[in-house]
């Protein structure tokens, strides 16, 4: 009775249209795996957001926010309780040298938006397929460039359902981390301070950022992106090649011949077979080297 009466209340809070019960998650990951979410509910405006946060604390139902699940791994028995994906928010706005971007707007966009401005900082941010959402979350970053170097500031709904605005240094953004989960917040939306820049300077370092992650990685595949966080002093894909790991395979799940710091789902992977390999993978390099291999990609889920 009790699953009839969520599934009316989020009816009322964002519409028939935006609620789907067993929704099948492995469509929403870039590994394509993952079991299903009993409420998949995709709010369009923050108000619905706070209405479905109130509704998930009120009633005692297990919540979680799904990012571009560019970075995520759902394990096969799915997710319990409710799934909010905000992909439906995802509006880009240029301010003079700000942009400010909805939580569900992918971050390689705000970047082209940079490009498309003339301004110069999300340079890096190009070819990551994440959410702004989720760029926010682990602070992401590539070559050499990451989000608290450009965040202002953001608007977020905290695990009381209040909406705020919070100042980016107030994040404690990290190296691939923040206290986003820590402290429960929603990011509703985030304001990037950029520079004025030359069109064709910023699309020439975009330009060879996109040509070295095509040539080096493997997109043909389905994948997380780089599974482990650079341990202090070495590479984590050079310490997995040179413990002979390329090639190594569980199930349909692989370790990446064109770069070792991937795995790649090869062959219709589940879950339980990539995440043993990521565990094989640590078992492995911390015997050869004595390094622990920390994850950078998160697991969620049930068994």
């Amino acid at each position: 009775m009790i699953f009839v009466r969520i599934y009316e209340q989020l009816v009322n809070i964002v519409s028939t249209d935006n609620v789907v019960k067993n929704k099948p998650l492995k469509n929403h990951t870039y590994t394509r795996l993952g079991g299903n979410a009993d409420y998949f509910v995709t709010p369009t405006t923050y108000e619905q957001v706070q209405e479905v946060v109130k509704l998930a604390t009120k009633e005692n139902i297990p919540f979680m926010l799904l990012g571009n699940g560019s970075n995520l791994i759902i394990k096969d028995g799915g997710i319990r309780g409710i799934v909010m994906y905000l992909g439906k928010l995802n509006n880009i706005k240029v301010e003079k040298t700000k942009i400010i971007a909805q939580s569900g707007a992918l971050i390689a966009d705000v970047s082209k938006q940079g490009l498309a401005s003339h301004l110069t900082g999300l340079e890096f941010a190009c070819g990551i397929p994440g959410s702004v959402g989720g760029a926010l979350f682990m602070n992401a970053g590539a070559y050499g460039g990451e989000i608290k170097d450009v965040l202002h500031q953001a608007k977020i709904i905290d695990k009381e359902g209040n909406l705020r605005t919070i100042q980016a240094e107030e994040l404690d953004l990290a190296y691939r981390t923040s206290n986003i989960p820590k402290n429960g917040y929603i990011v509703l939306e985030a304001e990037f301070a950029l520079e004025k820049g030359n069109y064709e300077e910023i699309k020439a370092v975009m330009d060879d950022l996109t040509f070295k992650r095509e040539s080096k990685q493997p997109l043909e595949y389905p994948t997380c992106g780089s599974v482990f966080k650079r341990p202090p002093g070495y590479f984590a894909g050079k310490l997995i090649q040179d413990s002979g790991l390329q090639g190594k395979q569980i199930g349909g799940a692989q370790v990446s011949l064109k770069h070792a710091g991937f795995i790649i789902n090869k062959e219709g992977a589940t879950a339980s077979e990539y995440i043993a390999l990521i565990q094989y993978v640590q078992k492995i390099v911390k015997e050869k080297f004595g390094v622990e291999l920390e994850r950078e990609v998160r697991i969620i889920g049930e068994d």
